[in-house]
């Protein structure tokens, strides 16, 4: 078995403020080889700051600590702004949530993806070119000359989101976490998204971390989940075995997901348990 790219032990963010400090993720631990990662939990149970954190990307007054925490053997906690630089982009890279925010409004698709080229493999302009073209084209996109000359508020929701897609994987990263990557997006654009993402995971061996709140695409997407409550994992199992979940928490969660193939009248509501949280 291949070493992993990814150890992370003992992992806390926290937020001091006026009225005392807040964990928003609490011993943490995980590891993950080049395959599919899934985190899962409602909203504010730490997985985007998780993912956040594991770029160095926990905004101040943001504190990080960790045992462990190793990206290819190099200690994440020790790395220099310069070191960040060069890791983020060529060989960790994370898609936001929303296209919306996360792209620049008044730079056109093809200026924000050769960037990437510029700044981690040298490239000139004209190569920088066609390398975003084909990388537009790798992620389905019909068009990909008109849709490089385009700004993004000319795309629609499933496009950009391909655009992000497409501006992190240019440089072939190792790692990409992908933050909810279709939860703006209907059901027939998402499953597009899913099997382009799966499609080149597969295809340039990488490891990916999925985060969301969706159960059921987690499921049948990664190949292990983690579950997260109020900033702990409290439960890590093979994502096809999330039915067969031991934590009354991911039972919950697995008991309010709507199904097509059980129809109920009303869906089970989680009961939290204070202990949960010890």
């Amino acid at each position: 078995m291949s070493d992993p790219l990814l150890v992370v032990d003992d992992l806390n963010v926290s937020f001091p403020g006026r009225s005392g400090v807040t964990q928003a993720v609490r011993n943490a631990s995980f590891t993950l080889g080049r395959e599919r990662l899934g985190i899962v939990g409602e909203s504010g149970s730490g997985k985007s700051t998780t993912g956040r954190a594991l770029l160095g990307l926990v905004p101040r007054p943001g504190i990080v600590t960790a045992r462990t925490m190793t990206y290819a053997g190099q200690n994440l906690l020790a790395c220099t702004e310069r070191e960040w630089q060069e890791l983020r982009g060529r060989r960790l890279s994370m898609v936001m949530q929303d296209p919306k925010y996360s792209l620049n409004p008044v730079q056109t698709v093809g200026r924000q993806i050769s960037e990437t080229c510029y700044l981690h493999l040298r490239t000139s302009r004209e190569d920088a070119r066609r390398r975003s073209i084909a990388m537009l084209e790798a992620v389905q996109i019909r068009d990909p000359e008109l849709v490089y000359r385009l700004y993004p508020h000319q795309l629609s929701g499933g496009m950009g989101q391909r655009v992000m897609i497409a501006m992190m994987l240019i440089a072939e990263p190792d790692l990409l976490i992908a933050d909810e990557p279709t939860s703006a997006l209907d059901v027939t654009v998402q499953n597009e998204v899913l099997r382009i993402l799966d499609a080149l995971v597969r295809e340039r061996g990488m490891g990916l971390i999925f985060i969301s709140h969706n159960l059921t695409v987690v499921s049948s997407f990664c190949d292990s989940v983690l579950i997260m409550y109020g900033g702990r994992i409290v439960e890590e199992c093979a994502a096809r075995d999330l039915s067969n979940a031991r934590h009354p928490y991911t039972r919950a969660l697995v008991a309010a997901t709507p199904s097509l193939d059980v129809p109920r009248a009303e869906l089970a509501t989680v009961v939290r348990d204070p202990a949960w949280l010890q």
